[in-house]
């Protein structure tokens, strides 16, 4: 169904062309002074200049003109220029309606599907998720489903760290402590064990202890440069580890990530990119792009027009090594050449930036992808402690994943159990949905652009602009609707919504008429914060109709019917948004 903005919009349009003026200036948008007025248009200030009239007098010409309409209860000129709308109850009341009748509350799935790769994750393999995967893993979830919400053909991919030194160091330790294993025996001769030679806990021991071997013995960081060589250059034996260290990486991966409620279409990674690098170095050479540089290859990227000096894009370096920028343009000519997407969104820390600016550059210049392809990165800040410093354990170390989750869950146990209305067992289930609302939401709240203070405690709080309040809001509106089919006097005709008989129940309505355009331009501007913002609003205006309408004890049972259908579509509402956010609602609190 059509936007309220839009049918607003319609009206003024038609206003302003029966008087005379390009509908170019029949702007309306949400009032700036909800005190004064619901939405406003101030058209009339810009098309006096064209015109060379005095704003006013435009304003009040068009506002002649919409006196008749239905759809607004008030329509004011106000100087020097504005034009004050109201919604008619009666108008606001039919839309209500027609959104509880239509799929998804109204919002329409997009009549020009795109097809969309969200690369997010970026997870190493043989190391353990911490808090510094949160923010990629909960972010690009969130666009994947606000995207697919909308009708758009989205994959998310992980793009897993599977390739470089890492895979070497882990190899050459792991001759160290078992070199017995046949793939240390060059003599070896027949298949290779199905079984991987250690577990995902002995894998995460071994990454981060060669690494440090490495720092302290030249002759093994040699090694392990061998190692990754012969690796990368198609060596049996090595290939086999590195397809256990993969296996045995990928399931706990997919584990921990499922612990978040995220998931991923595909589990491609660095590796997959390296049939297609020789492509880019030569594409690059031969279209005369690529020159050397104190050895290296590089590229130039700057434009005219650029704010600050960019510097040219590494594609090898001196001693023939690729780089991410090298894999990144790989793995760019594969999508093309398998999706063939219409959007690119790369969902990484705010550091990148450079990175990807580099890359699609390049990209571009090289016609790996068209000139006009959209490519975006959405850059995010940092998950900070309430030192202000990026997150760590109280020993300084970085903090598992799965341990902050399991934190979180704890506080929010702790918080159901302070008002107990639930068994133990009830609470501690209900506490991984709470913790984890609590965790996204405290996430997701915060433009993705800026750092935030974690902070449990407001987090798991039942009050304020945190996930538990959006919850307790969703599961008091279920209790209500529970309450009211108990109830043997329920009014027996057709049930439809009223027009509003109080202000705060015209707020709910106005907030629930928002969200098909909320929902398109939080995905268009890849901004779940603001769906945030909504949901806020939203559960902020049903909680003040809430606190100022008996609606169990109304005695008027076709006015009750009226109020149990504008909050079972609130409820529809409420749940739609969270989740898009991967966020779900228990059924009591």
């Amino acid at each position: 169904m059509k936007k309220i903005l839009d049918l607003i919009t319609a009206e003024m349009k038609t206003a302003f062309a029966d008087c005379g003026y390009d509908e170019i200036y029949a702007k309306v948008t949400l009032s700036n002074r909800p005190d004064l007025c619901e939405y406003q248009c101030n058209g009339a200030m810009a098309a006096a200049k064209a015109y060379k009239k005095k704003p006013f007098d435009i304003a009040s010409e068009v506002v002649s003109k919409l006196l008749a309409s239905h759809a607004f209860e008030t329509v004011e000129a106000v100087m020097p220029g504005f034009i004050n709308l109201k919604i008619n109850a009666g108008y606001l009341a039919e839309y209500m309606n027609k959104m509880a009748g239509e799929d998804q509350c109204g919002c329409e799935k997009t009549h020009e599907p795109m097809t969309i790769v969200v690369d997010y994750g970026g997870a190493n393999v043989a190391k353990p998720l911490h808090v510094g995967h949160l923010r990629s893993a909960v972010i690009g979830e969130s666009i994947k489903r606000m995207g697919r919400f909308l009708g758009h053909n989205i994959i998310g991919d992980v793009h897993l760290g599977d390739w470089g030194l890492q895979m070497g160091l882990i190899i050459e330790e792991l001759r160290d402590r078992k070199p017995e294993l046949p793939y240390f025996d060059e003599s070896f001769e027949g298949e290779y064990p199905k079984d991987a030679p250690f577990t995902i806990t002995e894998l995460e021991e071994i990454y981060p202890a060669a690494s440090l071997k490495s720092k302290e013995d030249e002759s093994f960081s040699k090694r392990a440069h061998e190692a990754t060589l012969k690796l990368q250059n198609g060596y049996a034996p090595y290939r086999a580890i590195w397809q256990h260290i993969i296996h045995v990486s990928v399931a706990d991966l997919k584990m921990n990530y499922g612990s978040l409620n995220v998931t991923f279409d595909l589990w491609k990674g660095e590796s997959d990119a390296e049939t297609y690098i020789p492509q880019v170095i030569e594409e690059l050479t031969e279209k005369g792009l690529a020159y050397e540089s104190q050895g290296a290859l590089v590229v130039d990227v700057a434009m005219d027009g650029d704010s600050k000096e960019l510097p040219p894009c590494i594609i090898r370096k001196s001693d023939g090594a690729a780089l991410y920028s090298t894999s990144d343009l790989g793995t760019i000519i594969e999508r093309e050449k398998e999706i063939k997407p219409d959007w690119y969104i790369y969902v990484t820390d705010k550091r990148q930036e450079l990175h990807f600016t580099q890359v699609f550059r390049v990209a571009k210049k090289a016609g790996f992808v068209p000139a006009d392809k959209k490519m975006s990165h959405l850059a995010f800040g940092t998950m900070n402690g309430k030192d202000g410093k990026p997150f760590k354990t109280r020993d300084g170390g970085v903090l598992r994943l799965e341990t902050l989750i399991s934190d979180i869950s704890q506080a929010a146990y702790e918080k159901i159990m302070e008002n107990r209305s639930v068994s133990e067992e009830e609470a501690r289930e209900t506490s991984k949905i709470v913790g984890m609302a609590a965790l996204k939401y405290g996430d997701l709240s915060n433009q993705a652009a800026k750092d935030y203070i974690f902070d449990m405690d407001r987090f798991v709080s039942f009050e304020g602009n945190t996930g538990p309040y959006i919850l307790y809001t969703i599961v008091r509106i279920k209790s209500i609707l529970a309450k009211y089919q108990t109830l043997d006097d329920k009014y027996q005709g057709e049930e439809r919504i009223l027009p509003a008989a109080s202000d705060a129940e015209k707020d709910l309505m106005l907030q629930l008429s928002r969200y098909n355009e909320v929902a398109e331009s939080s995905f268009l501007e890849l901004a779940p914060h603001k769906i945030c913002q909504y949901v806020y609003e939203l559960a902020n205006s049903f909680n003040r109709f809430y606190h100022d309408t008996k609606i169990i004890s109304e005695e008027n049972k076709e006015q009750q019917a009226s109020w149990i259908g504008l909050i079972r579509l609130a409820k529809d509402v409420l749940n739609g948004c969270i989740g898009v956010l991967g966020i779900e609602a228990p059924e009591r609190m």
